[in-house]
């Protein structure tokens, strides 16, 4: 997916998280050759084509474009995966395949604990075990090595943080009204919720919103919390982030 991703696995018999572990990796190596907008011959530029329809796709495919249409719903069409006419569900497939990947291995026997890093966005779940909960340092997109917060995942079991913004990857989110770069007020926004493939979603969406309508947006979804950084140096956030800071 043109990323890097990491694994943090605690508990369970070795062998058998290794196994995981490999099954994990494979499975994201063939969502990419799926999803990919890139591959000629991926199932998601197949069907853009016309030369294969959703029933003749992998099942993962129909799942995919349904949640997407959700997200999209949900969004009042802030999120889309149709741009200019082009299908292109990238925006979902990280995070749904992310967190997908993190429940299979905490299913492993014995684990009682999984980080998956899937490019910066994080999906969690169980604790690592001893007295400290998972943490994920949310980067400073202003200045570079810097943190500007720390989200905790203490007193729940499963928290996904995701990022969308310009620091890393440019203009490359898309504003679904016009088909072009999104211009907003905004740098990053970062969304924390329980399921990665949903925060992903919102925090597309909420930054393509700028940061007005993106924080009341955000503040009306249950269970999400949210931090927004303006070019200007401005920090805005939901109300209950606070309480997941630490």
């Amino acid at each position: 997916m043109g990323t890097v991703f990491s694994f943090d696995v605690r508990g369970g018999e070795p062998a058998a998280v290794r196994a995981a572990l490999d099954e994990a990796v494979a499975g994201l190596h063939r969502v990419d050759a799926v999803f990919s907008t890139y591959r000629e011959d991926s199932q998601i530029s197949r069907l853009q084509r016309g030369e294969v329809s959703v029933a003749q796709c992998d099942p993962e495919v129909a799942e995919v474009l349904e949640l997407a249409a959700e997200a999209e719903r949900l969004s009042h069409g802030w999120f889309s995966t149709s741009y200019q006419g082009r299908l292109d569900p990238t925006g979902i497939v990280k995070g749904w395949a992310v967190e997908r990947a993190a429940r299979r291995l905490a299913e492993v026997p014995g684990v009682c604990g999984v980080n998956l890093n899937g490019g910066g966005d994080v999906q969690l779940l169980g604790t690592p075990g001893g007295q400290r909960p998972w943490r994920v340092g949310v980067s400073d997109p202003l200045r570079p090595g810097g943190l500007a917060a720390v989200v905790s995942a203490a007193g729940v079991s499963e928290l996904s943080v995701a990022t969308s913004g310009t620091a890393e990857r440019g203009d490359h989110i898309v504003d679904p009204r016009t088909g072009r770069s999104a211009v907003t007020d905004l740098v990053s926004v970062t969304v924390v919720g329980p399921r990665l493939t949903w925060v992903d979603c919102w925090a597309t969406a909420a930054f393509a919103m700028g940061s007005r309508e993106g924080l009341a947006w955000l503040e009306s979804l249950p269970g999400v919390e949210a931090l927004l950084i303006t070019a200007g140096d401005e920090v805005r956030c939901t109300g209950g982030l606070a309480a997941r800071l630490g």
